[in-house]
């Protein structure tokens, strides 16, 4: 029995597909403009790459993604193969041995344990160049839920925590935006 290591993504990929809104992609396109041009960004859990990755390409990004569900990794690669893209989760990534100008973590990072998600902060702000930008969005509410689409735990560790696991990983907050679906994002910038 071969193990789902997209903790359920894959059980629901083409609905998943099928149904991602545009939800994002402005506020995407609008903290991308602050990278140098042609910026190197990492989009975790990209699912089938839009709108997210589509935004990023859009602004002349380069963009390499990970994502675990097979499913939406082949929809990616149809969609942009120009864009390198690997079918792994996330917390195992090697994140292509490179390191970015940006990377983004949209829908993501509350998908994971309280531990998962400091871990992948602190692997994040390795994987950015000095100055680089981390964006992630996450309520600023300490609260946990059920995902609607595949039915798995989420939990967002809060404001205060978030800004201790960055700052512990050398981030800092330098921006906050609440996109069209009230999404709440956060910009976070490697220090030195």
């Amino acid at each position: 029995m071969q193990v789902d290591r997209s903790n359920g993504w894959e059980a629901v990929a083409a609905r998943f597909v099928a149904e991602r809104s545009s939800i994002g992609a402005a506020t995407v396109r609008s903290w991308c403009r602050a990278l140098p041009a042609g910026a190197s960004v990492l989009d975790l859990g990209c699912g089938c790459g839009v709108p997210i990755s589509a935004a990023l390409l859009a602004e002349g990004c380069n963009v390499s993604a990970v994502d675990a569900s097979p499913t939406m990794v082949a929809a990616f690669r149809q969609r942009f193969p120009q864009a390198r893209v690997a079918c792994e989760p996330v917390e195992e990534s090697s994140f292509f041995m490179s390191t970015f100008h940006g990377v983004v973590a949209v829908g993501l990072l509350f998908l994971l344990p309280a531990d998962g998600q400091r871990s992948l902060i602190r692997r994040v702000s390795a994987a950015l160049r000095p100055g680089g930008r981390f964006l992630f969005t996450a309520p600023v509410q300490a609260v946990a839920w059920t995902d609607t689409m595949m039915g798995g735990h989420c939990v967002s560790l809060g404001d205060e925590a978030y800004r201790r696991a960055l700052a512990a990983a050398g981030l800092q907050v330098v921006g906050e935006f609440v996109d069209e679906g009230e999404n709440h994002h956060y910009d976070a910038c490697r220090m030195g």
